[in-house]
């Protein structure tokens, strides 16, 4: 394990493995995963400015951007540093966090979207137990059957490869200007996220440990 605990921020789209290296980050440098989700609902009830996360999700309605701002400086605020997933997720959000933290490196996963659209349309998950397949990269030993319970292995409603493209396009629209926000500052780093999780993972410690 490093001893830096370095302050990084992830970005990548849907599927490029986001998740998982940012449990390796967090592990290696022993640094919390901090991702909007989590946050938002370890402190549902935390009264800002704007209300509480709780009334917006509840309503089923996004919880807007201040109220997601104060959220994430609570969590940031925690102890030495972080990797931080699915946040900012506009320039706005890019402009807050610059006031509120230093960040060590920005990684970006790039995986192109045909390669994005295979990795999701063939995830497949255990209708029983919930575990993870991949028709492709981790398929179970006898097909649509789960190896842990024998449960059914279906294809979500996220999956479809309809959902998909759209889920794609959407970080194209509204996300992506983040990435070019952090590349016209200079200081975004580009990984190749089609290589296996194990080459990801090695390029990403090494860039990690150049930054710090």
């Amino acid at each position: 394990m490093s001893e830096n605990q370095p302050n990084v921020l992830l970005l990548g789209p849907p599927g490029a493995g986001k998740g998982t290296q940012s449990a390796n980050v967090a592990d290696e440098y022993d640094v919390p995963h901090v991702t909007t989700g989590d946050a938002l609902r370890a402190n549902k009830d935390m009264e800002t400015d704007y209300g509480t996360p709780r009334e917006f999700m509840d309503a089923g309605e996004l919880v807007p951007d201040p109220v997601v701002n104060e959220i994430v400086a609570e969590a940031l605020s925690d102890g030495e540093g972080y990797v931080l997933d699915g946040y900012p997720r506009n320039t706005e959000q890019a402009d807050y966090l610059a006031d509120i933290t230093t960040l060590d490196v920005v990684c970006l996963l790039a995986v192109s979207d045909s390669e994005l659209v295979e990795r999701l349309t063939g995830r497949r998950v255990c209708d029983d137990c919930g575990a993870n397949y991949h028709a492709e990269f981790n398929p179970p030993e006898e097909e649509g059957v789960c190896d842990e319970c024998g449960g059914a292995l279906i294809q979500r409603e996220d999956d479809t490869e309809e959902t998909v493209k759209e889920r794609i396009d959407v970080y194209h629209e509204s996300t992506e200007p983040v990435v070019d926000y952090y590349r016209e500052a200079g200081v975004l780093r580009e990984i190749d996220g089609e290589a296996t999780p194990e080459e990801v993972w090695e390029e990403l410690r090494e860039t990690i440990d150049a930054a710090v």
